[in-house]
């Protein structure tokens, strides 16, 4: 493993290290700018992401940097290539390998999230999940708008499922459920589940106690929570508009941009 000793300044300015000559005697150091972000940069770009590695705080030896509050030497075991990460998908992402993002490993990348959003997102997932793997098992770039070809495509799916919506207003919000989406005659799922938008922070729906209605499925619909004639999230059955209103599951907020919304792009992740 990669062993390097990084200068992290806890302020969001990008700040340098200053090096001292027992620095310059650890051929292992390098100096590196933090961006506030949980991003580490060096002169040939980005390093690795503070929270994909472990660290071990160490005090400083220099008096000058001891005055210093906002400076400390950190050491980094960094585990594999494919843990570091700029925060945005990378032109080398695409090439379908499995990445990793804190304990996440996706299969492909999400052309609706960003990876910190991911990671926001990846918090709120029951325990379970905290080391899963995100399979990307429908989108609407690849598979075309069509609600027969998601419920066939999750076929061999049983498993929970995450529902990212872009809609034509550029706001993504979606749903999490405790099973695959599929027709059912009657609502399923459990009280895990919960709805959530990016708008743009990140804010999630859970479950009230209210009732049960989680997911419904059908040829001409999909939809997530319910109660007092309205749906939390409504799909049409082509998957070209949707709507969204406060409903008593998970007491929510609009998730779209507007109630009524057309639906620019859909992914659909099988979390294993």
């Amino acid at each position: 493993m990669l062993k390097m000793s990084l200068v992290s300044h806890l302020r969001k300015s990008r700040t340098l290290h200053r090096r001292t000559k027992d620095d310059e005697d650890d051929e292992d150091f390098c100096v590196v700018e933090w961006d506030g972000d949980g991003d580490l940069w060096g002169a040939s770009g980005p390093l690795m992401r503070a929270d994909l590695c472990k660290n071990r705080a160490q005090s400083c030896g220099s008096t000058e940097e001891e005055e210093d509050e906002d400076f400390h030497i950190v050491e980094w075991d960094c585990v594999g290539p494919q843990e570091c990460s700029s925060g945005l998908w990378s032109e080398s992402d695409q090439t379908g390998q499995d990445m990793v993002t804190d304990e996440l490993i996706l299969n492909n990348p999400s052309q609706l999230l960003h990876i910190n959003q991911i990671q926001q997102l990846s918090r709120y997932l029951p325990d379970a999940l905290i080391q899963c793997t995100w399979t990307l098992v429908y989108n609407t770039f690849s598979h075309g708008t069509s609600l027969s070809t998601l419920y066939r495509t999750m076929a061999d799916h049983d498993c929970c499922t995450l529902v990212i919506i872009r809609d034509n207003h550029e706001q993504v919000f979606g749903a999490f459920c405790t099973a695959p989406l599929k027709i059912s005659s009657l609502y399923y799922g459990t009280g895990q589940s919960f709805l959530y938008s990016f708008a743009p922070h990140l804010e999630v729906y859970k479950w009230t106690f209210t009732n049960s209605y989680f997911i419904k499925g059908s040829k001409e619909y999909l939809a997530f929570g319910g109660g007092g004639g309205h749906f939390g999230l409504w799909l049409c059955g082509d998957l070209n508009r949707g709507r969204s209103q406060k409903c008593e599951t998970f007491n929510n907020d609009l998730l779209s941009f507007t109630e009524d919304f057309f639906i620019d792009a859909v992914e659909v992740w099988a979390l294993v």
